[in-house]
């Protein structure tokens, strides 16, 4: 867990106690928990007449009395196992587990996880085993504090990596168990409000992750209470001077803005009764992390913040809460842009309400919820409704079910690293959304700012993987045109997935980031695999052998002194760089005697093998141009033109890193070349130069124009485009066909070093 750190006190027994044996003292935590004797009412650190011990034994009237002696089992446990520990308060260690087993109580849930909220220290801070708690309290409590136990015993290079690590176990124990997360949640609450005594640089570590992490979880919970509580303490640590100086603002605002607060709260009860509306009406005040975020984020002057106060109406049913709406829009004019129906669109996180912003006396905004008695229960108490109130059943099992979706959703993010399911589970953290519908009107929920790729992976990760195209509200859109409420998507697919890299720039949702990552992961991994097999393949017939000739004991030397599980695995460390062919070839060859071949030709290449084999952007080559590569690491193949600039002192100093390449007979694909085009400026010249490289058979992906410097007496103009060709012989052909343009002055194939081939007109 997260706890404060403890400290060990002298190992002279402070609070003697006598055992079943007759010894004094008390036992060792660190023997087996055979000293502990289950039906002996001994405590060791705890008074059995603590008034917080006394509060917490009266918050479990709503257990069976068996249930109630298994909690006072494990308070005893509790304080058995942490005898010897104290938080850095001073305060014994049991303390803690007291307090947040007191809070799950608060939210009357079962014994187990009461069991595990005081227990749920003992795995990672003592020497009890996960085995020894299911033979005392049964395997419920076992696995609910294993969940909440960190990976202490696993090696981490940096802190950040068992963070994600251990925030990964524990959203898998949750996705089991929702339990697990609700103990953590109370275990955080009490910790942010014990950490006087610790280090800065840790407080504020805890309070950064708690603003990041936890508070935004227990908002996705719907635990409106605890996650404010939890957002006001983290601010608290992190920035105690403004927020001293911002509470005694509000606090002077409030004495101001008394008589205002209460002619509004005056004025809707009276709205209410003289319309005939059965309601509840409360005024509060705003958090103080709310204020604080919309001033920083607003770059707002406290003075220049009016809602400090918001109000709440709470009716009987649904159709109170339209009826009470339109009493409020009679009361004060309504601001139609700040109006939110949450009951028919319900939140992710089952939150129902209505929401209005009014235009209240002297223009002050007056911001009000309307909900019914049942909306109030999970707004508040949001997943633990399900347990605190009778009448949420219904609610709360929906939300349960919602809850559970989600969490389980989490686990399609485990393909990638640690840190990066952490990186994608802060991203599916949003507290906002929009909703959207499929053409079937089916309604979606994302993310603020989510787009139509977002969209894609949320109906079907086969879907994402092969969309191509979006319509939006019948109109053609970009992927990434960012999704607004009340939009109307549909997605086009291609045959084939193909998965833009680009998208990662764009999307939102951490699930449709990892799927995308995933795809290219995989598919890197094969490409690289396939081009690795070709370059040792060539490597080896260099030496006169083929592969098939390769013995099977020799690859199995190679993979025990090369740390590769597979074949395969040495073929891609090969394609991506890792590992170079001409040294696994001769580790091959170096204890087997194998019958010689003819040498091999250069390595054929398409031109469209993907990220294993790329392009050089300096010099574009394109079938018909000489090439020569090189393996560079974590790229795969480079290949140049053998005329390129760039490459010809990196030629010269190792030439034994580069690669005789040539293109295979038919690559079948289009690539992209720069040409300069200089001409002659006169009206249409634009559309001539492009009507000839259409009619070549070519199309013009990017176009920019620039005066020519160098005009002399007659105007001219320098045109710079990337079209389109199959190869060297279909671009000679569309410079051929721009020559013939009398406007046209000279052509160019362009280079990034400024150097150019080609010819005159």
């Amino acid at each position: 867990m997260d706890s404060p750190p403890c400290t060990l006190p002298p190992p002279a027994p402070q609070f003697p106690v006598v055992h079943p044996s007759g010894e004094s003292g008390r036992p060792d935590p660190v023997d087996r928990f055979d000293h502990f004797d289950s039906q002996a009412e001994t405590f060791y650190t705890l008074s059995p007449d603590d008034p917080a011990y006394r509060v917490f034994l009266d918050s479990l009237d709503y257990l069976a009395p068996e249930d109630v002696a298994r909690v006072k089992r494990a308070v005893r446990f509790s304080d058995w196992a942490h005898q010897r520990q104290t938080r850095l308060s001073g305060e014994p260690y049991i303390t803690h587990p007291l307090c947040v087993a007191g809070a799950i109580a608060e939210w009357r849930m079962d014994a187990d996880a009461i069991c595990a909220a005081l227990l749920h220290d003992v795995l990672e801070d003592t020497s009890t085993s996960k085995a020894e708690l299911a033979a005392r309290f049964g395997a419920g409590v076992a696995e609910l504090v294993d969940g909440l136990s960190k990976l202490d015993k696993i090696e981490f290079p940096t802190y950040r990596e068992a963070q994600a690590a251990n925030f990964r176990k524990m959203l898998l124990a949750t996705a089991r168990d929702l339990r697990v997360v609700l103990v953590k949640l109370a275990d955080r609450h009490h910790n942010l409000q014990t950490m006087s005594g610790m280090r800065s640089d840790k407080r504020h570590r805890i309070a950064q992750e708690t603003l990041d992490i936890y508070a935004p979880i227990a908002n996705r919970l719907g635990l409106h209470l605890l996650f404010q509580e939890l957002q006001d303490t983290a601010l608290r640590l992190l920035h105690p001077l403004r927020v001293h100086v911002l509470e005694k603002a509000i606090r002077a605002a409030h004495g101001n803005n008394g008589e205002l607060f209460r002619k509004i709260l005056a004025g809707i009860s009276d709205k209410m009764r003289e319309m005939g509306v059965p309601a509840q009406v409360f005024g509060r005040a705003k958090s103080l992390y709310s204020t604080y975020f919309k001033m920083k984020e607003k770059h707002l002057r406290f003075s220049q913040v009016y809602d400090l106060y918001g109000f709440r109406v709470i009716v009987p049913d649904i159709p109170s809460c339209y009826l009470a709406l339109g009493a409020l829009h009679a009361l004060y004019k309504p601001r139609p842009e700040k109006f939110k129906d949450y009951i028919a669109l319900p939140k992710e996180n089952g939150y129902q309400s209505l929401h209005t912003s009014l235009i209240g006396p002297h223009g002050s905004p007056v911001e009000v919820q309307v909900r019914t008695v049942e909306m109030q229960h999970v707004a508040q108490e949001g997943i633990a409704a399900h347990w605190l109130y009778k009448d949420a059943s219904h609610s709360g099992a929906d939300l349960q079910i919602r809850t559970h979706k989600w969490l389980h959703s989490l686990l399609e993010l485990q393909s990638g690293d640690t840190s990066e399911f952490f990186e994608n589970v802060k991203i599916d953290l949003f507290p906002n959304e929009v909703y959207v519908f499929t053409p079937r009107g089916d309604i979606r929920t994302l993310p603020q700012g989510a787009t139509a790729v977002d969209l894609a992976y949320a109906i079907h990760t086969d879907i994402g993987n092969r969309c191509v195209a979006a319509r939006i509200n019948n109109e053609p859109s970009p992927l990434r045109t960012e999704l607004q409420n009340g939009d109307v998507v549909e997605i086009f697919t291609a045959a084939h997935p193909n998965p833009n890299p680009a998208w990662l720039s764009y999307v939102k949702t951490g699930s449709a980031r990892s799927k995308i990552r995933h795809f290219l992961r995989t598919e890197h991994t094969e490409e690289s695999a396939d081009l690795g097999e070709r370059l040792l393949n060539q490597e080896l017939q260099g030496l006169g052998v083929k592969m098939a000739d390769i013995p099977a004991n020799a690859w199995e030397h190679l993979l025990a002194g090369g740390g590769n599980r597979s074949v395969k695995e040495v073929f891609t460390d090969i394609g991506l760089g890792k590992r170079l062919a001409a040294v696994v070839a001769r580790r091959l060859l170096a204890d087997d005697q194998i019958a010689p071949h003819p040498a091999a030709n250069a390595l054929l290449i398409h031109g469209t093998e993907g990220m294993s084999v790329q392009l050089a952007k300096c010099c574009q080559p394109i079938p018909g141009d000489p090439i020569i590569g090189s393996i560079m690491r974590g790229q795969g193949l480079v290949v140049h033109t053998h005329d390129c600039p760039s490459i010809r002192k990196f030629r010269s100093r190792r030439p034994n890193k580069w690669i005789d390449v040539a293109w295979a007979p038919s690559p079948g694909s289009l690539f992209e070349v720069r040409i300069d085009v200089r001409v002659k400026s006169i009206r249409g010249i634009l559309g001539q130069v492009a009507s000839a490289i259409s009619e070549a058979g070519a199309n013009i992906e990017r176009f920019t124009m620039d005066p020519d410097p160098d005009r002399g007496t007659v105007q001219m103009h320098q045109m710079h485009l990337s079209i389109m060709v199959s190869s060297r012989t279909h671009l000679a052909r569309i410079m051929q066909r721009l020559r013939l343009l009398p406007e046209v002055v000279s052509i160019h194939r362009a280079r990034n070093s400024g150097e150019k081939t080609g010819g005159r007109a």
